[in-house]
Formats: structure tokens, C-alpha cells, sequence
């Protein structure tokens, strides 16, 4: 008895189903696994003298623009550090008191996020005052009332004007110029910058133009706490 003949088009087709879903499980398991595009990294960036090896390659280490460590004053005279936790990601805005509808829309923005956030320990939210001759800490514990009883992970922080402008523009690379004639109408950014635990800038999100940039904001910092959590997992 003889047996049946395929014809070789038929035998293709059934190579081809056959051979589709163990493809498409080696793409999911091995080139998939733990891919995600992560954020930008902002700054100056050099090449270090250090490598790591990736597939059998050496690939030369990056030396990434970075927030020097810095103490201020919060709104409760106490002394608040940055970085407070190596694991903590933060997010840093400027104002100041005195300033007119502009910086209350910012903070009120900020609030949106850090209320979303309010319960997760990763994060941490720092208000700077470009004004700290006018705003000491007991304008601050004034005016931060509103802000810090939802969330008490969020400092609004004075201190040495020279340290904060300088800060300001060499570190977070924003505008902060002060008013030589009177201290009430002062030049400085409205972004809310997104700060990495590793001290690197993340992002920049500018509240003037509107909510689409602070639900950005509000997304990206599950991108980072992502990125974070499979960090230290690999550690």
C-alpha cells in the first residue's frame, strides 16, 4: 500500500505554522525580556576610562552630568539633604513666595503628581526658593500648608542665595535671575525636573504649557520607578 503524497505546498504552509509560534516565543523569552526604552539622560556626557562587557564587547562607560549634594533649609527650619536616600527619585521645581499666580499654578500642578504619590517611598519632592532673603522658613511653613499636609514627602527649601542660583543654572541647568532693582519680580523656570537616584536629570516637563506636560510627568515617573525596581533587583 502506498502512501498518500502532499503536495510540496502544503508541506511549506504546515512548516511554516509549525515553525511560527516557537519563533515567536524565542522573540517574547529572550529578545523581548526586560526591553523598554528608557528615559532620556540630560547634560554634559563624557567617555570614562572604565568598560563593561555586552556580548562578548567592550563598550566604553559613560560619565553622565550629575546634581551635586547640597543641604538646605526646610519650611521646618530643619536641615533636608540631597541626595536624603541612594534609592529616592526626586522631583525639583523653583519658586517663590512672593511670585504672582505663575508659581501657585506650578505647585498646584506638583501637587496633582505628588498626591498620586504621596504613599510611594521612592519619591520625594523638593519646591526651591530662588527669594530666600524674603522667604525664610517660617514663610515657607506658611505657605506650604496647603501642599505638605497631603504630603509629607514634599520640602519647600531656603537657604544661601549664591549656593541656590548656582544650583539652579550649573546644576539643574534652569534660569534663575534676580531682580537687582527689588527682589518681587525674579526671572526663573518653570520646568519640574525629574531626578534619577543615581543624581542624573531624567526629564524636563514645563507646567506653563499645560496639563499635557505634567500628566507626562506623572507617567514618566513610573518609567523611572520601573527602571529603578529592575535595578536594584539586579544588584
Amino acid at each position: 500500500m502506498s502512501l498518500p503524497s502532499f503536495p510540496a505546498k502544503k508541506i511549506l504552509i504546515l512548516l511554516v505554522l509549525l515553525a511560527v509560534p516557537g519563533f515567536v516565543y524565542y522573540l517574547l523569552k529572550e529578545k523581548g525580556q526586560n526591553r523598554y526604552r528608557p528615559l532620556n539622560i540630560y547634560g554634559e556626557k563624557q567617555v570614562a576610562k572604565t568598560f563593561r562587557t555586552k556580548r562578548g564587547k567592550q563598550i566604553p562607560d559613560t560619565i553622565y552630568h550629575v546634581i551635586r549634594d547640597f543641604s538646605l533649609l526646610n519650611q521646618d527650619s530643619n536641615i533636608v539633604k540631597f541626595p536624603a536616600d541612594s534609592n529616592q527619585i526626586t522631583v525639583v521645581n523653583f519658586f517663590y513666595t512672593r511670585c504672582p499666580l505663575l508659581c501657585r499654578n506650578i505647585n498646584n500642578d506638583l501637587a496633582r503628581v505628588a498626591k498620586m504619590y504621596s504613599k510611594n517611598r521612592l519619591l520625594r519632592f523638593l519646591s526651591i526658593s530662588v527669594d530666600p532673603d524674603f522667604d525664610s522658613p517660617s514663610v515657607l511653613a506658611q505657605y506650604s500648608k496647603p501642599y505638605v499636609s497631603e504630603n509629607k514627602k514634599w520640602d519647600f527649601l531656603t537657604g544661601d542665595k549664591e549656593l541656590i542660583y548656582a544650583l539652579a543654572k550649573t546644576d539643574f541647568m534652569v534660569d534663575a535671575i534676580a531682580d537687582t532693582i527689588g527682589n518681587k519680580n525674579i526671572v526663573h523656570s518653570t520646568m519640574l525636573i525629574l531626578i534619577d537616584p543615581q543624581k542624573r536629570i531624567r526629564g524636563y516637563y514645563d507646567s506653563s504649557l499645560g496639563q499635557e506636560q505634567v500628566s507626562l510627568l506623572a507617567d514618566e515617573i513610573k518609567l523611572l520607578i520601573t527602571e529603578e525596581l529592575r535595578s536594584i533587583k539586579l544588584r
